[in-house]
């Protein structure tokens, strides 16, 4: 299948019809397959018999935590895993513990320079993008920016979306691309309003910055599901549970002692499951959490909130996306 002509296919996207597409969110996702699996379930457990030879995915954050073991067990189902990770050290070291063919990538996503590098050298390889997962993130408790932008919604959100933006022909040239964003239930801490369109410096903000962001990614994530509605590729967001990964680093985490605390094999889990499953294959535009379907906040659900959000981060990167 040739590649497409990325933006006009974006752009062609934005004159479809939003109500068709839109799930019926009062019965969400009850067309939607259920698996077996479940809050315990492992990524070795859920690509269980998959065959990935001859697929290529690319895993964003990939030395440590959820991308690693994602990148792992990919791998070990016989894809080629494209991993990126913020110093080529980094990458190669994790690569080196991987069995099964992995190529370490640099992508910084404050920088949008590195983004289009690191897209570059993906399209390069002239080769089908079968999964593209965004999964790399940060959380800090202070305010900080980069570009002049609120930093949690640089590096979760519009990193991913140029990224996304530039290699989308890859994806759908693929025979079921999947894009599969990396969110998380912390979106249900963004503001009441959604996105803060009028100040995304995040100086103004009083309440969660990593909240804000990961609604970003959802509706990130429905828009363009929205937009790929005419192709065989596939967009669906997905919460990976509670996982004490590296992520927590820059920041103090609070464990509710009720909630139950997954290890990396089963953080790993949902992701893998949405990027492989068969029976997901005309799945899209969902939010995914135990390897389920499950209804997100009514802002994720917003199509004109997800729309504009589009609109505002190509003019944010407008340079780069070229």
């Amino acid at each position: 299948m040739p590649l497409i002509n990325r933006r006009r296919f974006l752009r062609a996207g934005a004159g479809l019809a939003l109500a068709p597409y839109a799930p019926a969110f009062a019965e969400y996702a009850e067309d939607v397959p259920r698996s077996p699996f479940g809050v315990a379930s492992t990524a070795e457990e859920v690509t269980a018999g998959i065959d990935l030879a001859g697929k290529t995915a690319l895993v964003t954050g990939c030395n440590s935590g959820i991308g690693y073991e994602t990148m792992r067990v990919l791998a070990l189902r016989g894809a080629h895993v494209l991993g990126t990770s913020r110093t080529l050290e980094k990458g190669k070291e994790a690569c080196a513990g991987i069995e099964g063919r992995c190529t370490p990538l640099v992508l910084e996503l404050t920088d949008f320079e590195s983004v289009v590098a690191c897209a570059k050298q993906v399209q390069a390889l002239n080769a089908p993008l079968d999964m593209l997962i965004c999964n790399a993130g940060l959380l800090f408790r202070d305010h900080r920016e980069a570009n002049g932008l609120e930093l949690h919604f640089v590096v979760n959100h519009l990193g991913h979306f140029l990224l996304t933006h530039r290699l989308l022909d890859q994806v759908v040239a693929a025979p079921q691309g999947r894009v599969v964003v990396v969110g998380s239930k912390s979106h249900r801490n963004a503001p009441d309003h959604g996105i803060y369109f009028d100040d995304l410096s995040g100086r103004s903000w009083s309440t969660s910055a990593y909240g804000h962001s990961k609604l970003a990614n959802g509706l990130f994530s429905i828009e363009l599901a929205r937009r790929l509605k005419s192709s065989s590729a596939t967009s669906n967001c997905l919460h990976p549970g509670s996982v004490e990964t590296n992520i927590f680093r820059h920041a103090e985490r609070s464990i509710n002692p009720n909630r139950y605390l997954k290890n990396l094999a089963e953080g790993a889990a949902t992701t893998c499951y949405v990027a492989t499953s068969p029976t997901l294959a005309r799945v899209s535009g969902y939010y995914f959490n135990d390897c389920n379907p499950e209804e997100p906040s009514a802002l994720m659900q917003d199509l004109d909130m997800a729309k504009r959000l589009w609109e505002v981060s190509e003019e944010l990167v407008r340079d780069y996306l070229a």
